[in-house]
């Protein structure tokens, strides 16, 4: 009675293969499209070889892949269930990381288990928005702004936050910060208390330009030698301000349609620093221009967009606030690296999602999306 032939066909399918039926197929090529950018600008990045950036690469998206689909199988309320256990779990790794943690480029982020080195700052940023979407769920929504029930929250931020700036990681610490706070806004917290923030924020900033060269400083040097080259490169153009005066040298020289595939120059000779992380997009501008980057940025914007009426098709509130968490971590992400190549931003080392090379923040966002697609398969229809 009012079955439409896709729906009947469907209905006759075992549990298994409906599943697969069921998946967001459109969020799912939205996630791939951006990876295989990525691959291409990491064989470019190499000269026009696989090694030692783009094979690697593409085997962790297979096997991300993979597990995005598991994942997905795996009904929501397991997940909802499990959310506390896999945030405890990031805490302490996060915990490990101080204790053994490997250092590399200045800084303690990785863990290394025999031949996986893995960065936990990474699964904590999932394992903050599972936390949050489970509590929230838990508790009445009469009772969210109610400031004993906004001290549990505050302090599932404020863990990973602390342990994650400890390694040292701004840009990571920043970006667990913003997401628990957009979460916390869409599970209705009053916004007197963002407010609140933002004044704090602001005298925050204050106190660290006046904490410089003092015994209380509250940066490290490097950090305040980024911030010095966000506002002027040009005073040390071989120095503090060689990395983000080579992007911006890449960036502009793309043009409107770029040089061509495996012809830009900054990046093949070496000039353009992290081409294969923080700085790929201006390989991809170099070599594909203004249309290359914009198309990339539309990608971004579909996904949120389809993450957006993912969670809105949602009835329980659990699956809505992880979509939208989820959203919000990929928001950061994206925006906060073209603001920081761009020269917009202060250089924090964040990786362009999907676009980037890195094990650690690849798989952690298809097991994301996993979690993402495991709500939308079994949502009540």
């Amino acid at each position: 009675m009012g079955m439409s032939f896709l729906e009947y066909q469907v209905r006759w399918v075992p549990t298994g293969p409906r599943k697969l039926l069921y998946l967001n197929w459109p969020l799912i090529l939205l996630v791939t499209a951006p990876s295989c950018m990525g691959f291409l600008m990491l064989y470019s990045l190499a000269g026009g070889s696989m090694e030692p950036w783009a094979g690697e690469q593409m085997s962790r998206f297979a096997l991300g892949f993979v597990a995005m689909i598991v994942v997905a199988m795996v009904p929501i309320a397991v997940w909802k269930r499990l959310a506390l256990p896999i945030y405890l779990i990031s805490i302490g790794l996060l915990i490990l990381v101080e204790i053994m943690g490997d250092v590399g480029m200045g800084a303690q982020r990785w863990l290394v288990i025999g031949p996986i080195r893995v960065q936990p700052s990474e699964i904590a940023k999932i394992g903050l928005v599972l936390a949050l979407a489970a509590y929230y769920d838990w508790i009445p929504a009469r009772r969210v702004s109610h400031p004993l029930w906004m001290l549990p929250p505050l302090v599932m931020i404020a863990l990973p936050v602390g342990l994650v700036l400890m390694q040292p990681n701004l840009g990571t610490a920043m970006l667990i910060l913003g997401a628990g706070g957009i979460l916390m806004f869409c599970a209705g917290v009053h916004w007197g208390y963002f407010a609140t923030v933002a004044a704090g924020i602001v005298g925050t900033i204050l106190a660290v330009f006046e904490s410089r060269g003092t015994p209380w400083q509250l940066l490290h040097d490097y950090q305040f030698r980024r911030i010095d080259t966000f506002f002027d490169p040009s005073q040390d153009p071989l120095g503090a301000g060689y990395n983000i005066t080579q992007a911006k040298i890449a960036l502009g020289s793309g043009g409107l349609t770029g040089k061509g595939f495996m012809q830009g120059t900054q990046s093949r000779l070496n000039f353009l620093p992290e081409k294969q992380t923080d700085f790929i997009l201006n390989t991809l501008a170099e070599e594909f221009g203004f249309v290359g980057s914009f198309t990339l940025l539309v990608i971004y914007v579909l996904m949120l967009a389809f993450l957006l009426a993912a969670a809105m098709q949602c009835r329980d509130r659990f699956s809505s606030l992880l979509i939208l968490g989820v959203g919000a971590t990929v928001f950061l992400l994206f925006s906060v690296n073209m603001l920081m190549v761009m020269g917009l931003a202060p250089v924090v080392g964040v990786p362009l999602p999907f676009v980037s090379y890195g094990g650690s923040s690849l798989l952690v966002l298809l097991g994301a999306f996993g979690l993402v697609q495991s709500a939308h398969v079994h949502r009540p229809r």
